[in-house]
């Protein structure tokens, strides 16, 4: 009979951790052994070659390059010059909402339709699409959360040559030049932006394969049949003499797959100029630093949601998600591009300044060189139209949020997600799963989740449970529920083609399934072996999954059981660059049209499911290894199957940094790294970075020893549960991040640049970040470093080491001396942080004890900062208004709390147990006054440190009140 999780170690709500238990892992190898023969049992040859040898190191072979994806190859061909694409100014039309008129390619004939947006917020809306398509082209829904709003846009003036519209604010206008077809974007003298500058606009139209014999059904379906035969000969004299079989315009192979083309090339391309700019960003995700690299003479980076195993650093390969913004920057302005196309998509990027040395720019600058640095984009994409939103900032925030207005803001996470989870892929069985909930109370490690991966299931089956290993799993749950702890299942979108799976019949009995090309269910092998995959495009299929995680469905899960999607990109072992076929339909389109989307989709399904089975009370928690622009709506994401290398260490920075600018807050990678061991020493500093980046999850391969916490000795344990203590005694900081993230859309884990935006230094810095403002961390990520150097931003400016209290002048580069057990952390000074020190076992353990301030003092003595409570796991923060957000300064030898909120409702027990307040004077007394009226504080005074220490004042910490330092 399976053991469960006692609860002796619960008395009321102190959770104090027990002392009557066993350490995990003593029989893991035997255990894992013997996972490791089922699980190869239920894959072939072919598929377990593949995966064992991606466990140390990527077969790149696997996955295309641009010379090997027909389309790119043929756009990459096309050299910038001429453009052959010219507006027709007469068919203009202006309307309240939208301008609109006519582009024709002298080449083809082909005319194509122009639709530009004036939006709200400073932004600008570009669409292209053909005039008269053989059939409708794929464009992209449910990313956007609504239409965007428009304004009216103005012609200023309008001649053969061209047309200028006013853009409204600041002299803005949008230049449209007619031969060649060009589009700028101007503020007073200065070009922003210009598109097809390079000439490089291209679009396949729908045209009819020239051995078929199409029959049009329709009138206007005929008309425009007839209007593409006439454009039979402008085909044939753009494709030349190509063998349309060879380039892959109808047909194209990789490796052992044919990918056949029913709609024939359907590619769009189009360049932009920015002048004046080095540093762009974004375009997730990639293994690569945080400023993207030019792409001359190699491959341009590439959008196509992808399993690939342990991934290289430093290329432009796809990866796991895919979301097409990228942000410009420089010291006088910040603007981004959103390229909205859900199929494979490939960004070139080139500069005028690249490769120059810093010497070879100053040289420029004292010989007085006339070249304005410019950075050019190319994005290519197989399908779809074009459709791009140009948000013109100006600045960092403004960029963030016109980009939450269009796709929506960062979900707000539960405050337990926020805090520790321990993973490996598997947990063996429920004894295995209370001996570790057990060690962690033993070594007094606090810990909030605990995860189940594909192992839990009964066969691989989805939302069912090992009859043997996890027979009893209502008890377990329980077992951990009264540790106020919780629990994740993995719940992966193939479905085990199988007659006695109950999801398997519901799915097929209701037409579910994404079919192949001849029409018939869309199989693959994924982990179950032979599997179906859920066409979750449709509404219907959303609906009906998220109906299976109720709790009449979802047999043995309660209320503090969550879920994870992984292999969504979707995964198929035996498919080409193993994922699913192109030519695989999702009702009429096909998967070529939509596969970056795929991922968003499961996680948008999964995360309503949650909601639906509280009735709509609790929000949900999902993590999603695929994701699109829109995901951050949904949930977490995680950087994939990284390695225990001090590389994968380092490059998580700038992948979670990357994911920040485009919206995604809630990331993270798996610390010690998914495959291979860690070093002690690499473990350790891995806990140390995880602690301070958003989601904080740690995570091993089957094959990997087993690496809980206290595995190390006991001087590793004790640095581990340190870092470990102090994410928790941050979670308010964390979690008044993560409000101002869902209501604002700004960053979480920040790059330096986006506080200190004309700081030239930062453009460029992605091995230290900012949590908000006003944390800066410099994580220790050198084997055997003795020591870092920090930059410390902002002339005029202070930091305070967190640990020491020490101060530290802005605009810096200050070296730290470092140990094993050193984190350099540092507040900025003119901040307050509230933090709770009482650290428990869990999170929820924690909910109603006191905060302790943390007032860092700028040179001019001021302080401000914010402190938010809600009930950390329900919606009533927004459907009833039950929160507390309160905002906090202190200036003149006074600090205050007052009320942010005057309509909200919502009361704490939570208290302030003490306040530090650095870089201050020693005062003769202090006075809190609360209600009119005053009581002294007691107080302590370091006069090395200028460290003032206010103990107990004991006000609520919902209330009103003033502290007086005299």
């Amino acid at each position: 009979m399976a053991r469960f999780c006692t609860t002796s170690g619960v008395i009321g709500r102190s959770c104090i951790p027990s002392s009557n238990n066993r350490e995990a892992g003593l029989d893991a190898a035997s255990k894992m052994a013997v996972i490791s023969i089922e699980r190869m049992g239920l894959l072939s040859v072919v598929c377990m070659s593949l995966l064992f040898s991606s466990a140390f190191a990527v077969d790149r072979g696997n996955f295309k390059t641009c010379d090997q994806s027909a389309f790119c190859k043929r756009q990459r061909a096309l050299k910038p010059g001429q453009s052959p694409y010219r507006a027709l100014l007469d068919t203009l039309e202006l309307s309240d909402s939208r301008m609109t008129l006519q582009l024709i390619n002298d080449n083809n004939k082909v005319h194509l339709l122009l639709e530009l947006y004036r939006l709200q917020g400073n932004m600008t809306r570009v669409k292209i699409n053909e005039l008269k398509p053989l059939k409708p082209r794929f464009e992209v829904p449910d990313v956007l959360i609504a239409d965007p709003p428009t304004e009216p846009l103005s012609v200023l003036s309008k001649d053969e040559n061209g047309v200028v519209l006013s853009l409204g604010a600041e002299s803005q206008r949008l230049i449209v030049s007619a031969r060649p077809f060009r589009l700028d974007i101007m503020e007073g003298p200065e070009v922003l932006l210009s598109l097809n500058s390079h000439g490089l606009l291209a679009f396949e139209h729908l045209r009819l394969r020239k051995d078929t014999q199409a029959q049009p059904d329709g009138a206007e379906v005929k008309d425009n049949v007839d209007e593409a035969q006439q454009q039979e000969e402008g085909d044939k004299e753009e494709e030349g003499e190509r063998d349309k079989e060879e380039s892959g315009l109808w047909e194209e192979t990789f490796k052992s797959h044919t990918d056949t083309k029913p709609n024939g090339p359907t590619s769009i391309s189009l360049d932009f100029s920015l002048p004046g700019v080095e540093h762009v960003y974004g375009i997730p995700e990639h293994a690569d630093s945080l400023k993207l690299k030019t792409t001359d003479g190699g491959d341009p980076y590439r959008l196509y949601n992808l399993d690939v195993f342990q991934y290289e650093l430093y290329n432009p390969m796809a990866l796991y998600g895919s979301v097409p913004v990228m942000l410009a920057h420089n010291a006088q302005r910040t603007m981004g591009i959103f390229w909205l196309n859900a199929a494979e998509t490939w960004v070139d990027i080139s500069s005028n300044t690249a490769g120059k040395t810093v010497f070879g720019k100053m040289l420029d600058f004292v010989q007085g060189s006339s070249e304005t640095p410019q950075t050019d984009i190319r994005w290519i994409s197989e399908s779809g139209i074009i459709d791009v939103f140009i948000m013109l900032g100006p600045k960092p925030a403004d960029v963030f949020s016109q980009y939450a207005s269009l796709t929506g803001t960062q979900s707000f996470p539960p405050l337990a997600s926020l805090a520790y989870h321990q993973c490996r892929w598997n947990y063996n069985d429920q004894d295995d799963v209370c001996s570790v909930d057990q060690g962690f109370d033993q070594h007094d490690i606090p810990y909030d989740f605990i995860w189940l991966d594909i192992e839990h299931t009964d066969g691989k089956r989805y939302f069912t449970w090992d009859p043997h290993k996890f027979s009893q799993p209502k008890e377990m749950l329980q077992g951990i529920s009264d540790k106020k702890r919780k629990m994740v299942a993995i719940v992966d979108p193939h479905i085990k083609v199988d007659s006695g799976y109950k999801i398997h019949n519901e799915i097929t009995s209701k037409d579910f399934y994404t079919k192949n090309k001849e029409g018939g269910n869309y199989e693959g092998w994924c982990w179950p072996g032979n599997s179906g995959y859920p066409d979750f495009t449709n509404p219907e299929m959303q609906a009906w999954w998220a109906s299976m995680f109720a709790y009449d469905q979802y047999e043995g899960s309660m209320e503090n059981l969550f879920t994870w999607n992984d292999m969504n990109e979707p995964s198929v072992f035996n498919g080409p660059e193993v994922t699913m076929h192109k030519d695989a339909l999702h009702g009429t389109w096909e998967h070529r049209d939509i596969h970056n989307l795929y991922g968003l989709y499961v996680h948008m399904a999964t995360v309503e499911g949650q909601i639906q089975r509280s009735g709509g009370v609790e929000r949900p928690f999902v993590l999603t290894r695929a994701f699109f622009a829109g995901s951050q709506r949904y949930g977490a994401i995680w950087t994939g199957d990284n390695a225990a290398e001090w590389d994968h260490l380092k490059i998580s920075i700038p992948m979670c940094l990357s994911l920040g600018l485009v919206g995604i807050s809630f990331c993270g990678a798996d610390v010690g790294g998914f495959f291979k061991h860690p070093s002690t020493e690499l473990l350790v500093r891995w806990y140390q970075t995880g602690a301070y980046q958003p989601f904080f999850r740690a995570h091993a391969h089957l094959d990997t020893p087993r690496r809980e916490p206290w595995l190390f000795g006991p001087e590793n344990t004790a640095l581990i549960r340190e870092a470990i203590r102090q994410r928790y005694a941050l979670l308010p900081y964390w979690y008044q991040l993560f409000y101002h993230a869902h209501t604002t859309g700004m960053p979480v884990m920040r790059p330096l640049w986006v506080e200190y935006p004309m700081d030239t230094a930062t453009f460029t810095i992605d091995d230290q970040f900012l949590l908000g403002r006003d944390l800066l961390v410099h994580p220790v990520t050198e084997e055997g470093a003795r020591g870092v150097t920090a930059y410390l931003p902002g002339a005029g400016e202070v930091w305070y080491d967190v640990h020491t209290f020490q101060k530290h002048s802005g605009a810096q580069n200050l070296y730290i001396p470092v140990t094993l057990s050193s984190i350099p952390v540092f507040q900025r000074g003119g901040s307050i942080i509230p933090k709770k020190e009482r650290v428990r076992r869990s999170s929820v353990c924690m909910e109603n004890d006191p905060y302790t301030l943390y007032v860092a003092l700028s040179p001019q003595k001021f302080a401000e900062g914010e402190l938010y409570i809600d009930d950390g796991h329900t919606f009533n923060y927004d459907k009833k208004k039950e929160l507390i957000h309160r905002s906090l300064t202190f200036a003149k030898n006074v600090l205050t709390s007052r009320n942010l909120c005057p309509d909200c409702n919502f009361s704490t027990p939570s208290w302030i147990e003490k306040i530090l307040i650095l870089g201050a004077s020693k005062p003769s007394k202090v006075l809190l006054k609360v209600n009119g009226k005053e009581t002294s504080v007691e107080f302590e005074f370091d006069t090395s440190m200028s460290v003032l220490t206010l103990r107990k004042p004991g006000m609520n910490a919902g209330a009103d009140w003033t502290i007086l330092l005299r």
